[in-house]
């Protein structure tokens, strides 16, 4: 959402009243001069000794704050401040819908599945105490709280990583290499590297090199280029940040390396490394507005809004909410859906199911691929997963 808008506004209405409040109080410390002034030189006549004095300092006390006039300099002020005032919310107005139900739809949900979301959210943000609050309201299974020892287990890691501690980090790898192997994850070697720069950094070049013996030379063989760099930076023990190697040193690569290790950590588990709550939520709010608009054009055909089973509207989402390919087959011009899922033909090519159904007139026919000129029997095509 573009908020540049409701800023600007902000900032004004900030500015104005700033200004507002600094005449109010020169304004206010030019009275409180003048009257102690007249105050003093009233004290200092040992009371009046003549009224006629006394009515001469007020008198002209009277006329300087005339000069001042106060009212007309804070009423200029303040009228710039209520007007700054009346138009935020206008701003907030356009920016904000208020009532949002227009573009909900009565879908039953699975309240099991969304708790398991919500609780699981809990657990993945560190509040386990939050989320052990929200399981027992909820009543949900044990299931769900096996979550928790998960992600307790990953928060340990990530905090102790915050520390410069990656013992259990590299005990977690070692204990999942097995697992990690398939996806062609170097994660143990970046977790050794990091350990390897922090001896050097700490002076001790026997024990770096030690330690490079140990844990990065059965990387040597695929990973060549990263170990020369590594062991480059010996000729700087101690003094790394003052060598050409003082890039290893930012905390960004511990910060990547601990993202990375969170996203196999998830995996692993065979869960997303985004919060499924946090994307859907921002999915949501990007895809809001294109239906309140369409809604507020639609008000008198609710009905049918509630019964389409596809988005009456284009929504564009940003690509970190962009997972999977969209099939549009090129025969019925129409995206694939789970009632019409996309077919993989024997040939290599893909349609959709109703357009394999339609061209094979119910399956009794062979027909020809719209991409090639290969023959297709339907019976041959397999539903087609991406």
């Amino acid at each position: 959402m573009e908020l540049t808008t409701i800023k600007d506004g902000f900032d004004h209405v900030t500015k104005k009243q700033k200004l507002s409040s600094s005449k109010a109080q020169e304004v206010f410390d030019l009275i409180d001069k003048e009257m102690k002034q007249t105050l003093q030189k009233l004290q200092s006549s040992n009371g009046c000794e003549s009224q006629v004095d006394c009515k001469s300092s007020l008198a002209e006390l009277k006329v300087k704050l005339k000069d001042i006039a106060p009212l007309s300099q804070l009423e200029s002020m303040q009228k710039e401040l209520n007007l700054a005032l009346s138009k935020y919310p206008k701003i907030l107005e356009k920016s904000f819908i208020p009532d949002i139900s227009k573009a909900y739809r009565n879908i039953d949900f699975d309240t099991h599945t969304i708790n398991e979301i919500i609780g699981s959210h809990f657990y993945r943000q560190g509040l386990f105490e939050v989320g052990d609050c929200f399981i027992s309201e909820t009543e949900e299974s044990e299931s769900v709280v096996a979550m928790k020892s998960q992600f307790l287990e990953l928060f340990r890691i990530v905090e102790a990583m915050k520390h410069r501690n990656l013992e259990p980090a590299l005990n977690w790898v070692v204990i999942n290499s097995d697992k990690l192997k398939p996806n062609g994850s170097d994660i143990l070697l970046k977790l050794h590297s990091l350990q390897f720069v922090e001896i050097v950094q700490k002076g001790n070049r026997d024990r770096a090199l030690q330690y490079s013996k140990t844990c990065l030379a059965p990387f040597a063989s695929n990973y060549m280029a990263e170990i020369q760099r590594l062991m480059g930076s010996l000729l700087w023990t101690g003094r790394l940040e003052y060598s050409p190697y003082s890039h290893l040193l930012s905390p960004a690569i511990w910060d990547k390396v601990t993202g990375e290790l969170t996203r196999q950590f998830c995996n692993i588990l065979g869960q997303s490394y985004k919060s499924p709550l946090s994307v859907t939520m921002g999915a949501g709010i990007q895809g809001l507005p294109p239906l309140l608009k369409f809604m507020n054009v639609m008000a008198g055909k609710r009905q049918e809004w509630q019964s389409m089973k596809q988005l009456p509207v284009p929504v564009e989402l940003n690509h970190e909410f962009q997972f999977h390919s969209i099939f549009v087959c090129p025969v019925s011009k129409e995206q694939s859906t789970e009632e019409n899922p996309p077919m993989l033909m024997s040939c290599g090519h893909v349609l959709c199911k109703q357009s394999i159904t339609k061209m094979s007139k119910n399956g009794t026919k062979a027909f020809k691929c719209p991409y090639c000129p290969s023959d297709v029997d339907s019976a041959q095509c397999r539903p087609l997963i991406f």
